[in-house]
């Protein structure tokens, strides 16, 4: 599912360290090489040239792709050169200090789109950076209300199992408590937070396959026919994150480029942090939903070397 064309054969990190290197020396930067390179790289082969790239020259590769880019495309390069652990950390960290929905879909995110992990290796970078603990940040966070608070809180502190192994008949009667909930137009039902919170995905997947059968709706359908809160809002992002993330990332670019003006950030996390993981399977949902294709979109709404590694990262597709 990632869309990252690794060269074969593939130089050596030391080979690749020394063609960076030859990009950032003399006039000005050759930016098409260090998307070439770092483009082309998966996360563990980027660790690798990161570290050679240390040894060799005695300065951090970050440092100076920070020193030699601009704009949206020294964001896009850093973002993707960095460990990934360390920039779903920064995100979440850089989110929690904002308001509004937006950003509090990079927390959801984060918890729910991640392998548990994933999500532990967050949690413990976060503490080494910010010297407190996510969850403690999200909990004490005056950006948020209860019941939100508390959901997100038991979001980003969970760790679900991760087997295929599913209980049917569990399923069914968790999908029975879940419409029983939101026909009450109760979200914030314990039953509910529990379900949400804790479950493995494929329980969840099939519990959410049950409730279709049971109501004639899918679950988000129902929630959304039953309340437009933002609690309801976020509940059914992390339904989404959790059971079926290429639905909410294919969202997530198309928010970020709609309307008046490209929300780079946006656009830039959303196809960064999902490229080695389901790219391909976004760009379906996102040419089914939106009957246009994410590299036409990105062809359109930017431009120039930021425009160069996105497409890298979104790979071949027709326009």
């Amino acid at each position: 599912m990632s869309t990252i064309d690794v060269p074969n054969p593939l130089p050596s990190p030391k080979e690749d360290a020394e063609e960076l290197r030859k990009a950032f020396e003399g006039w000005g930067t050759n930016e098409k090489s260090a998307i070439k390179i770092l483009g082309r790289r998966t996360a563990v082969q980027r660790a690798e040239i990161r570290r050679t790239y240390a040894e060799l020259y005695k300065e951090s590769l970050l440092d100076r792709l920070h020193s030699e880019l601009s704009g949206d495309f020294r964001k896009a390069m850093i973002l993707w050169t960095m460990d990934p652990a360390e920039r779903d950390a920064k995100l979440v960290h850089e989110a929690l200090k904002k308001k509004g929905e937006k950003a509090i879909w990079v927390v959801i995110e984060v918890s729910c789109a991640s392998t548990p992990d994933h999500l532990i290796a967050v949690r413990r970078i976060y503490r080494s950076l910010f010297f407190s603990s996510l969850e403690e940040d999200i909990a004490s966070s005056s950006m948020y209300k209860e019941p939100l608070r508390r959901f997100l809180a038991r979001l980003v502190s969970s760790y679900r199992y991760t087997d295929e192994y599913v209980m049917r008949e569990l399923a069914k009667f968790e999908a029975s408590l879940l419409h029983n909930a939101i026909k009450k137009n109760d979200l914030h039902d314990e039953d509910v937070l529990r379900i949400i919170t804790t479950r493995n995905k494929s329980q969840l997947k099939a519990t959410f396959h049950h409730y279709k059968q049971l109501t004639g709706k899918s679950i988000d359908e129902d929630i959304e026919s039953h309340s437009s809160s933002q609690f309801a809002n976020m509940m059914i992002r992390a339904i989404w994150c959790l059971a079926f993330p290429e639905k909410h990332f294919a969202e997530v670019i198309r928010y970020s480029i709609e309307g008046l003006g490209t929300d780079e950030d946006t656009l830039t996390r959303a196809i960064v942090c999902r490229a080695e993981i389901d790219m391909k399977i976004i760009k379906e949902e996102y040419k089914s939903a939106f009957k246009t294709t994410v590299t036409r979109d990105v062809i359109g709404d930017t431009s120039g070397d930021y425009k160069e590694i996105l497409l890298t990262l979104v790979g071949s597709e027709e326009p």
